[in-house]
């Protein structure tokens, strides 16, 4: 049995994403690449933009590839405009806004990076999940919800009773 081949990096780094670049109300400019979980920084100026917006790409393929994981390909952002409208109860955006002051970044910023951890950890336990049900055959008690998330579960045949 042969190993495939992993492409090398050079190839990787060639491949063009999508990324968004959103106006930060306090200021600046919060750049994302969609594609690429966690990919993300923020710049002062437009000016700023296409620099940065290629090294943080390349750092975090070069990141992703050094490590042994797996580079998603681009996707068609068409399909989603990056914005959409959440309403919370006032002392939670106090407190977010409160956190996002005491880490210098912008609410904006803050609560992106709050939802892009919260979105890999879910699938993260997601996957384990997926994995343990595998691996005991659905007998877990944890099988049907990881991280709040419901996990389909497998049934087992039950012996027919005379």
């Amino acid at each position: 049995m042969t190993t495939p081949t992993r492409k090398p990096l050079a190839e990787h780094l060639a491949v063009q994403y999508p990324f968004n670049v959103i106006a930060d109300p306090d200021g600046g400019y919060v750049l994302i690449y969609p594609d690429l979980p966690g990919c993300m920084t923020q710049v002062e100026t437009l000016e700023e933009v296409p620099g940065a917006a290629q090294e943080i790409r390349h750092l975090w393929i070069e990141t992703q590839y050094e490590d042994g994981f797996t580079i998603p390909l681009p996707s068609y952002p068409e399909e989603y405009s990056g914005k959409f409208n959440l309403r919370i109860a006032k002392s939670l955006h106090r407190r977010l806004a409160e956190s996002a002051e005491r880490d210098g970044v912008s609410l904006n910023q803050y609560v992106m990076s709050l939802l892009d951890k919260g979105d890999a950890l879910a699938r993260v336990e997601q996957r384990l999940g997926e994995m343990e049900l595998r691996l005991t055959g659905g007998d877990s008690p944890r099988a049907t919800q990881v991280g709040g998330m419901p996990v389909a579960r497998r049934k087992r045949a039950t012996p027919a009773t005379v």
